[in-house]
């Protein structure tokens, strides 16, 4: 896909994303709104998986250590056809499998995430097991900054570094945000990128939300031969949404009526300045 069709691809998913969580009256809006670049990108850019070999053990892992974000997985594994979009219309809902966090019992989802700090574990763990294995897959992680504080990350982080998982890349949804505030009044894990040097890893900042920096980026993966990479994405939270961007209540925040159809106005006159045309919101 060129740089302009993946634009597109991030404004329809988030359309998707805000109709489902509307929808569902249930959801984690900002956060999936922020990461939605991302995982865009690595499914139709990076990713060697899909639904044609995801029972091969060459496949690459993506495991999305911030699961309360997954609507904005459920959309993007719906676009690359592991299930229909009309499953999602079942999302939270009783007894559906199209719950609040990743399951396995949804096609195309690794690992079951959303106990924070669990994802880069479990990542760490995947990508020696291809080492041991004499594999070329890799593995991608999706972190939010507000899980660093966790303990297991830097447990796991130490690990990465010491066997030398050059074949392990975490990105970390860095929006700065989390549910009761600020991640730096939260509890400050800056500097990240100092940090993660520290423990042996290589590191990279880009913005989360330019398509060419991001495939820059993981196209130059691994940063340093014999250590795992961390690209640290700079994003907005709600991205997208005027009245939803770096706004906290947006946390978690479900759409009115109203806040629904305006939103879904400004993303279709995104969609119609990134072709060329005028529109009045």
């Amino acid at each position: 896909m060129t740089d302009k069709e993946l634009q597109r691809k991030s404004i329809e998913y988030r359309k998707r994303i805000l109709k489902y969580i509307y929808q569902a009256k249930a959801g984690h809006t900002g956060g999936s709104l922020s990461c939605t670049d991302i995982l865009n990108v690595l499914y139709n850019h990076v990713l060697n998986v899909g639904p044609e070999n995801f029972t091969s053990p060459d496949r690459d892992r993506y495991i999305q250590s911030k699961g309360h974000t997954v609507e904005a997985l459920f959309v993007v594994l719906a676009d690359k056809g592991f299930f229909p979009y009309t499953d999602l219309e079942n999302l939270c809902t009783y007894k559906s499998h199209y719950i609040g966090h990743p399951t396995k019992k949804v096609k195309g989802v690794e690992q079951n995430t959303g106990a924070l700090g669990h994802g880069l574990p479990m990542s760490v763990g995947t990508a020696l097991a291809a080492k041991l294995d004499e594999r070329d897959y890799r593995v991608f992680t999706l972190m939010g900054d507000g899980e660093l504080p966790e303990g297991s990350n830097w447990e796991a982080a130490l690990t990465a570094s010491h066997y030398k998982l050059d074949n392990l890349c975490a990105i970390i949804d860095h929006n700065k945000l989390q549910i009761t505030g600020p991640t730096c009044e939260v509890c400050d894990t800056n500097p990240i990128d100092d940090k993660f040097e520290s423990f042996g890893w290589a590191v990279r900042h880009v913005d989360g939300h330019d398509i060419t920096q991001l495939k820059e980026a993981f196209a130059a993966m691994p940063f340093e031969a014999g250590k795992p990479s961390l690209i640290i994405a700079h994003t907005i939270k709600g991205k997208g949404v005027s009245f939803m961007e770096n706004e906290l209540k947006w946390h978690h925040g479900v759409p009115s009526e109203e806040q629904y159809h305006k939103a879904q106005e400004e993303l279709d006159a995104a969609l119609a300045a990134l072709e060329g045309k005028e529109v009045t919101v």
